[in-house]
């Protein structure tokens, strides 16, 4: 999963003293599905509309996420969409937001296969499945 210049940046001012980010870092993630490509920006994302799609709230702590190791954080808690009433395109990446409606984008990640969501389905990620890292590139 990617961060944005927004995290990335609110990062660089903790780590070297401008300000604190604390207040900042949500207490609920607002996980998201894009059909098309996010970029750094925190741009670019298009989300379904219609067909019961909305943002899901998971709670920010370490029941729904385990403890980094190598720079890497995965979901340790399953993450289920509400089912489709109608199609919500093809989906090919996952996004993090601060809020359930627009918000800051932090962090997003491409889907290993894209997939066409068609009324009546179930997105779901399992435990495990969500990769969040902070590596160098």
């Amino acid at each position: 999963m990617s961060g944005t210049y927004y995290v990335e940046n609110k990062t660089l001012d903790q780590v070297f003293g401008a300000t604190s980010i604390v207040a900042s870092i949500p207490s609920t993630w607002y996980i998201g599905l894009s059909t098309s490509t996010p970029n750094e920006a925190g741009t670019g994302v298009t989300e379904p509309s219609g067909g019961a799609y909305a943002r899901i709230g998971v709670l920010n702590d370490k029941t729904k996420f385990g403890t980094a190791a190598l720079g890497v954080l995965t979901n340790s808690a399953a993450i289920t969409f509400v089912e489709s009433t109608a199609s919500w395109g093809t989906i090919t990446y996952v996004v993090f937001y601060d809020a359930l409606t627009s918000g800051n984008l932090w962090f997003y990640e491409a889907l290993p296969v894209a997939r066409a969501v068609a009324s009546n389905t179930t997105v779901y990620f399992a435990i495990g499945s969500l990769t969040i890292s902070n590596n160098n590139v």
